[in-house]
């Protein structure tokens, strides 16, 4: 999985800057496009048009400082830390069941800290630090993965028992990136695949009993499947969403002057704002969304082939499709693709939790990248020591017939027949040649 280098090439070197550069571009463009969806709702709600813009800057901010962090920082510290970080997560995820979480909208799913701070959403940071775990765990199980009762089935297990603490928020889109990114990690690294094929059909199985045992679950699936039937009812949303991504056409309508986002369109500054993007800035600005999305994965995927390790290929692979995963779940919703899930889009969509917790994953895929070795790099000779010393490991000499004459596992008609090809040797360097005509 990983380049093999010699440890005097394991330096750090510059991050991947092309990576920084489109998260950079997505993180400014939600915030323009946070502050064009939600003045309205912000005004009417708290007496403030700034008053998520402000706050989503806020988290920027925060967010943008952790991920410096974390690249400047070597990622294999976070092999020892990684049991930690799961049992703050498991903690944070049993919290938000006590009388210290939020509900809203009847899902309790976010923790108040108090203060100007606004309330923190656990299963964000979940996402991350099951991540982590699951790569130093995987990483230092080797061929043990292969196997159903060493490798496969605490990850079951462990994935299980963070989905179901999700799930009692309840969050099924976030259960599902969960799952998949870990399952995505477990292949990976190289489990069976008939193990992750039978993992797949029993999830799929429980996924449509919660689906279809769910009311609110069960909607979504009606307004995929057929939100004509009841265009201001259960598929009220699908369809406002659809028409404010073709209003903007090929150009878009212009930078703030989206309709749908005036109380149409329901969570226009968070899962919806994808379409609100699509009627400002039209087909144009949806395209160069996916494009740098691509170009995100796409280089994600140039880290993951020169990490130094496995633990650090494992780690950008968590990270790449937890952003790719959830990227595609919001874009499939919007275009009705996929049915409705209620994942925001990473960087774009408001969520103070998410965009840190996602800043905090490309720092961490940064600092890999800083540690990644060339390949040609990689199989090219080491140079000479600068002391002088030659170290350089030469071919082992061959074995002379004196050699052969005291080594005993040579027999003894081959000593002889060697002495008489010395004396043979020997005596025509010593012979003259006779010149012609002398006596």
């Amino acid at each position: 999985m990983a380049v093999t280098a010699h440890p005097a090439r394991l330096k750090s070197g510059s991050p991947d800057y092309i990576i920084m550069l489109a998260v950079g571009v997505l993180v400014v463009l939600g915030v323009l496009a946070v502050y064009s969806s939600s003045f309205a709702l912000g005004l009417l709600e708290f007496g403030d048009a700034n008053y998520f813009v402000l706050r989503q800057v806020m988290f920027g901010i925060a967010g943008a400082t952790v991920m410096w962090v974390l690249m400047k920082s070597d990622y294999r510290q976070l092999r020892f830390i990684s049991p930690l970080l799961m049992l703050a997560a498991i903690l944070g995820l049993l919290a938000v069941l006590t009388p210290l979480g939020v509900a809203h909208n009847g899902a309790h799913r976010w923790i108040a800290i108090g203060g100007p701070v606004p309330p923190l959403q656990p299963s964000e940071f979940a996402k991350l630090a099951i991540i982590i775990y699951v790569a130093a765990w995987l990483a230092g199980r080797g061929d043990n993965v292969k196997t159903f009762w060493l490798g496969f089935f605490p990850c079951v297990v462990l994935v299980g028992f963070v989905a179901g603490l999700v799930m009692l928020e309840p969050d099924l889109g976030t259960t599902i990136v969960l799952v998949l990114t870990t399952m995505t990690l477990v292949f990976v690294a190289g489990a069976s695949l008939t193990h992750v094929a039978a993992f797949a059909g029993v999830g799929s199985i429980v996924a449509s009993m919660l689906i279809f045992t769910g009311e609110y679950r069960a909607d979504r699936i009606f307004a995929f499947i057929s939100a004509e039937d009841d265009p201001s009812g259960r598929g009220f949303q699908t369809l406002q969403l659809l028409i404010a991504l073709g209003s903007g056409g090929a150009h878009g309508l212009g930078l703030g002057a989206s309709r749908q986002k005036f109380f149409y369109v329901p969570g226009a500054h968070t899962d919806g704002i994808f379409a609100i993007i699509g009627e400002e800035l039209g087909f144009i600005g949806c395209a160069v969304v996916i494009l740098l999305f691509a170009v995100l994965i796409a280089r994600g995927f140039r880290v993951i082939f020169r990490a130094r390790d496995d633990f650090g290929s494992l780690l950008a692979v968590g990270v790449i499709s937890w952003i790719g995963y959830q990227a595609l779940i919001n874009i499939g919703g919007i275009t009705r693709t996929l049915p409705l899930t209620g994942i925001p889009l990473p960087f774009l969509s408001y969520g103070g939790s998410a965009l840190m917790a996602m800043l905090a994953g490309v720092g961490i895929l940064l600092s890999v990248s800083r540690y990644s070795v060339d390949v040609k790099e990689a199989a090219a000779p080491l140079p000479k020591p600068v002391d002088g010393s030659d170290k350089i490991v030469r071919p082992p000499r061959k074995t002379s017939h004196t050699h052969r004459r005291d080594d005993p596992r040579v027999s003894g008609r081959e000593r002889h027949d060697a002495t008489d090809a010395r004396a043979a040797a020997a005596g025509a360097r010593t012979t003259r040649p006779i010149r012609k005509g002398a006596r």
